[in-house]
């Protein structure tokens, strides 16, 4: 039996039980008799990727791009704050401590760069492609030292906080969330650039699906935007809609994460 998990984007306690009620809500609706499972921190989010029951549960663009055999792409959360433009995307916010000097990026040279995990696009390779140009330009390496293995954007705040690292890469989406949700923690840090678009992770599918399950999975998650149970849900998920990409959207990721970027501790 399929399996549905929203981990991704469970900023806290409260959104954590949003997703399950609208996943619920959605497998309901669709017909579908799927548990929506936990897969709390510290538990990898690699290892709930690397399952191959996933009904409905979000991926990383990354991961999902580089499998030689994708997962079944189901749908992509459009995002409501007006930055996204009614898209199905996110950006990468760098972020320093809020009581830090810092007014640039460029005043963050010479202190320490932390990132989540190398192989994160939100977390660590978005933020490597965005400094790969001030590499370039400047010769020589822009920090004195990195920090890594700081698994989410929580663990980038709090080093932040803790005075380990000077600058820190945030999922723009669980940013906004925290901000909503848990404002006295997300401000502890504010924003001094972002990253270009790129295409929102996705809610996938691993396990095998009839046609007729992938489209009642989808008519379902349309008809979760207009549900008016669902209204207070949406709008403590900042969820405008969900969107049907093309998987050729995130054909672009890969090629990123590939490209001869110095990795952290050289930048």
């Amino acid at each position: 039996m399929p399996v549905a998990n929203a981990r991704m984007y469970s900023a806290t306690p409260q959104l954590r039980a949003d997703w399950k009620a609208l996943l619920a809500w959605v497998l309901q609706q669709a017909g579908l008799p799927w548990e929506v499972i936990d897969h709390d921190p510290p538990a990898p989010l690699n290892a709930l990727w690397a399952r191959d029951d996933l009904g409905l549960a979000m991926m990383c663009g990354l991961p999902y791009a580089q499998r030689a055999i994708r997962p079944l792409l189901v749908a992509a959360p459009i995002p409501s704050p007006a930055r996204y433009g009614g898209r199905p995307v996110y950006f990468t916010d760098i972020v320093v401590r809020s009581d830090a000097a810092f007014t640039r990026l460029e005043d963050t040279f010479g202190g320490t760069v932390g990132y989540t995990l190398a192989d994160s696009m939100s977390g660590g390779v978005a933020l490597r492609d965005h400094l790969a140009p001030y590499r370039s330009a400047r010769g020589e390496r822009l920090y004195a030292r990195a920090v890594g293995n700081l698994i989410h954007a929580r663990g980038v705040i709090e080093a932040l906080v803790r005075g380990e690292i000077d600058v820190g890469p945030l999922d723009s989406y669980y940013h906004d969330l925290l901000r909503q949700d848990d404002p006295a923690f997300a401000a502890q840090v504010r924003t001094i650039a972002s990253t270009q678009a790129r295409p929102i992770p996705p809610l996938v599918a691993t396990a095998p699906l009839r046609d007729a399950q992938l489209q009642a999975l989808r008519s379902a998650l349309q008809a979760s935007i207009a549900a008016p149970a669902l209204a207070e849900v949406r709008q403590r998920l900042l969820l405008a809609g969900f969107a049907e990409p093309e998987a050729a959207s995130y054909d672009s990721l890969p090629a990123i994460a590939a490209q001869p970027m110095p990795a952290f501790e050289a930048l």
